[in-house]
C-alpha cells in the first residue's frame, strides 16, 4: 500500500488562511519585457471543466505520441470596456495615484459598482456644479500608466449586472503606454488581443470557500488513538513554559476562500460562440455565449467565479 503522503496539507506558506478581502482576484504584478505596448492582464468567468484529446509530445512519457486524455477549464471573457486609465509615480513606499482621464461614455450598469458615477455635485447654495478630473498632460514624473476597465457579466449566462472594475497592466515605455491607454480609451479590449494560443499564463482566482473547519480537515492533521475526551484535534497545542501557542500550531480556522495563484496554465484553445458547450450545458453555468479561453488543468474557484 503507498505511503500516505500531503505535504502541503497545513503548509506555513500560505499563512494566514483568512478570507480574501475581495472575491474579485487582485494582481499586484505581471511580467514585462519592455519591447511594444500591450495589455498584459485579462478577467474572465470560470464556466466549468471538460476534457479534450491531445497527442502527447513529451519525448520521455510512457505514452509519448499517443492519444490522451487531458482535462482542461474553460473560462468566459466578454469584452472589457475601457473606462480609463489612471498614471502612478514611484514613491518610497511604493506606487501612488497621481492623475486619471476617464471615457465620457460609460457603460449602464457601472453605477451599480461606482455609485459616484453619472452624479453631479452640489455647492452650498444647492446648485449641480461638474467635478473636474485631474487629467493627464505629459509623463513627468510618471513611472506606470494602468487601464481602468470595466467587465460586462450580462453579455454572459450567469444573470449578473453589477460589473467588475479591474485595472489592466501596459507594456512598454511610459510614453507607450500613455499611447496605449488613449487608444482604447472609449473601446473594449478582448482577450485575443492579450492572449494567444499555446501561451503559458499564470491563473488567480480566490477557492471555495468552505467555512470554519477543525484541524483535521483545514491542516490534514493525523488522527490518533483516542486516549482523552477528544479525537479531532491536535495532541497538545503548546508548553506550560513558554506559555503560548505558536501560530504553527494547527488550529480550527477558516477553510477555503483564500487568494491563490497557479502558475503556467496552457492556453489550449481560443473561440467565439457556445460550440464549446456541451449539450446540458455546464453545471450550474449555462451556455457559453461569447469569447472563451480553455486552459489546460484545473484553476481556482467554483463556477461563475472572476
Amino acid at each position: 500500500m503507498a505511503k500516505k503522503h500531503k505535504p502541503r496539507s497545513g503548509s506555513l506558506a500560505f499563512y494566514p488562511r483568512k478570507r480574501a478581502r475581495s472575491e474579485k482576484p487582485r494582481i499586484s504584478s505581471v511580467k514585462r519585457d519592455g519591447s511594444e505596448a500591450r495589455a498584459l492582464n485579462f478577467y474572465g468567468y470560470k464556466a466549468g471543466m471538460t476534457h479534450i484529446i491531445s497527442t502527447d509530445q513529451h519525448k520521455k512519457s510512457t505514452t509519448y505520441d499517443q492519444k490522451v486524455q487531458v482535462p482542461v477549464t474553460v473560462i468566459e471573457c466578454p469584452p472589457i470596456s475601457v473606462v480609463g486609465f489612471r498614471a502612478y509615480s514611484s514613491e518610497p513606499h511604493g506606487l501612488r495615484a497621481v492623475g486619471e482621464e476617464w471615457s465620457k461614455d460609460l457603460p449602464k450598469h457601472l453605477s451599480r459598482t461606482i455609485a459616484s458615477i453619472g452624479k453631479k455635485k452640489k455647492n452650498k447654495q444647492g446648485e449641480k456644479v461638474e467635478e473636474k478630473k485631474k487629467g493627464i498632460a505629459n509623463v513627468d514624473g510618471i513611472s506606470e500608466i494602468r487601464l481602468i476597465g470595466c467587465m460586462q457579466p450580462w453579455l454572459t449566462g450567469i444573470g449578473k449586472k453589477k460589473p467588475e472594475v479591474v485595472e489592466i497592466f501596459i507594456d512598454g515605455s511610459v510614453e507607450k503606454q500613455l499611447e496605449f491607454a488613449r487608444k482604447f480609451l472609449g473601446k473594449e479590449l478582448l482577450a485575443r488581443d492579450v492572449f494567444n494560443e499555446k501561451d503559458f499564463l499564470d491563473v488567480k482566482a480566490v477557492t471555495k470557500g468552505k467555512g470554519f473547519s477543525g484541524a483535521v480537515k483545514r491542516a490534514g492533521v493525523k488522527l490518533q488513538t483516542r486516549k482523552g475526551k477528544k479525537a479531532r484535534v491536535v495532541g497538545s497545542i503548546g508548553p506550560w513554559h513558554p506559555a503560548t501557542v505558536m501560530y504553527t500550531v494547527a488550529r480550527p480556522g477558516q477553510h477555503g476562500y483564500h487568494s491563490r495563484t497557479e502558475f503556467n496554465k496552457k492556453v489550449i484553445l481560443m473561440g467565439s460562440g457556445s460550440e464549446i458547450t456541451p449539450k446540458s450545458g455546464f453545471k450550474n453555468y449555462g451556455v457559453v455565449k461569447g469569447d472563451y479561453i480553455v486552459v489546460e488543468g484545473s484553476v481556482p474557484g467554483p463556477v461563475k467565479r472572476c
